[in-house]
C-alpha cells in the first residue's frame, strides 16, 4: 500500500479541515499560494484566470505558444516545460484532453517528473477526463517518490484527480464542479483551491474514484442529449415548435440539463452553442473521448451499457461528419436532421 505520510492531527490536517469555509486572496494559505497550471485549453485558460483573480501566484505552460502569450502579455509568468513549472510551485494543476497527454506532461521528457524522485510541489492536480486507471497509475508513481524539502505538513508529495462538470461557461464563471479522488486530508487541503475556480467539490473515494464519477456524469450527460434532441426532432416533425415543447419539458418530468440550460435546438436559448452555430462549447470529439473512455471502463469490470454504446456510435458517426470541433449539442442539427425554429 503507498504510502502517503500524511500527519493525522498534524497542522495541515486541521488547516484542511477548517480553513475551506471561507477565505479571500488575503489569507491564501503559504502551502497553496505558488500554483502551476498547465493546460490552457477552452476549460484551463478560465481556471488559471480564475486563480489569478483569487490572488494566486500563478505560473502557467502550454505546448501553444498563442495560448501562452496571451498570459506572458498580462504579465503573467510562463514556461517551456512541465518540469520547468514544477521547479517554481507549491501545486500543479493539469488541465489536458486525454489520458495520452496527461501521460507525457507527468512522464515525459521534461515532464513534472523528470527531475527523478524528489519533487518541489507537495500537491498535483488533475483536473483532465481520463479513464481511472490512468489516474491510479499516476497516483502510485507520485507515491514512489519524495519531497525535495521537508514541508514540515507533509511527508511526500500527493495527488489528486479532481475533474469538472459544467462547460465553458461554468469554467469561465467559477462556477464548476469537481470530483475528487486520492487522500480525503488532501481533498480537504486543497479544497480552497479548487472553490476559487468552482461552486463545488465532491469527495468521491481513493485514487482514480473522481476520474470514475467523471465518465459517469458524461455518458448520462450524451444520453440526455441524444434523447432530448430526439424529442425536439420529433415534435417539430409533428408540427410542436421546439421553444414550446421547451417550455413543456422545463415545467413537467422530462426536464434536466441539457433542456433547461444547454438546448441544443437554436433560436430557443440564449448564450449556448446552439445559438452560435454549435461553436465554443464542448466538442463532438471529446465527447465521443469521453465516451470510449467509459466503454472501456465498463468492458474492464464487465458491465455492458447499452445505451452508452449506442451514444459512442453516435458521436463517432458525427465527428466522421465533419462536426468533431462543433459542440456535442449540434446531434439535434447533424444527426437528427432538425430544422431551425424561427
Amino acid at each position: 500500500m503507498a504510502r502517503f505520510g500524511w500527519r493525522v492531527g498534524s497542522k495541515v490536517q486541521r488547516w484542511g479541515r477548517s480553513f475551506f469555509r471561507g477565505f479571500s486572496s488575503a489569507s491564501i494559505p503559504s502551502q497553496l499560494e505558488n500554483v502551476g497550471f498547465i493546460g490552457l485549453g477552452n476549460m484551463g485558460s478560465h481556471m488559471a484566470r480564475n486563480l489569478i483573480t483569487a490572488g494566486y501566484k500563478v505560473t502557467v505552460h502550454d505546448i501553444n505558444e498563442n495560448s501562452m502569450k496571451k498570459f506572458s502579455d498580462d504579465g503573467i509568468p510562463t514556461k517551456q516545460s512541465p518540469l520547468e513549472v514544477s521547479e517554481s510551485s507549491d501545486v500543479v494543476i493539469t488541465m489536458l484532453p486525454s489520458s495520452s497527454h496527461v501521460l507525457e506532461v507527468y512522464n515525459g521528457t521534461n515532464g513534472l517528473l523528470g527531475g527523478g524522485s524528489h519533487l518541489g510541489p507537495w500537491l498535483y492536480i488533475d483536473s483532465s477526463t481520463v479513464d481511472p486507471q490512468t489516474s491510479r497509475k499516476i497516483s502510485t508513481a507520485i507515491s514512489r517518490c519524495h519531497l525535495k524539502e521537508n514541508k514540515g505538513y507533509v511527508e511526500n508529495p500527493l495527488i489528486l484527480d479532481a475533474p469538472v462538470s459544467g462547460g465553458v461557461p461554468a469554467a469561465e464563471a467559477a462556477k464548476l464542479t469537481f470530483m475528487v479522488g486520492g487522500l480525503e486530508e488532501a481533498y480537504l487541503a486543497a479544497k480552497p483551491l479548487l472553490l476559487s475556480m468552482g461552486k463545488r467539490a465532491i469527495y468521491c473515494g481513493g485514487a482514480g474514484n473522481g476520474s470514475a464519477a467523471k465518465i459517469c456524469n458524461n455518458m448520462a450527460m450524451a444520453i440526455s442529449m441524444l434523447g432530448v434532441s430526439e424529442a425536439f426532432a420529433l415534435g417539430q416533425n409533428l408540427g410542436i415548435k421546439a421553444s414550446t415543447l421547451t417550455d413543456i419539458f422545463n415545467c413537467s418530468s422530462a426536464r434536466c440539463w441539457s433542456s433547461d440550460t444547454y438546448n441544443p435546438v437554436p433560436g430557443v436559448m440564449e448564450g449556448v452553442p446552439s445559438s452560435r452555430n454549435y461553436d465554443g462549447g464542448f466538442t463532438s470529439k471529446l465527447m465521443a473521448k469521453d465516451l470510449d473512455l467509459a466503454m472501456a471502463s465498463a468492458s474492464g469490470v464487465g458491465f455492458k451499457c447499452p445505451m452508452g454504446s449506442e451514444a459512442l456510435e453516435i458521436y463517432r458517426k458525427l465527428c466522421g461528419d465533419c462536426c468533431e470541433l462543433k459542440d456535442f449539442s449540434c446531434v439535434f442539427r447533424h444527426y437528427y436532421a432538425g430544422k431551425d425554429e424561427e
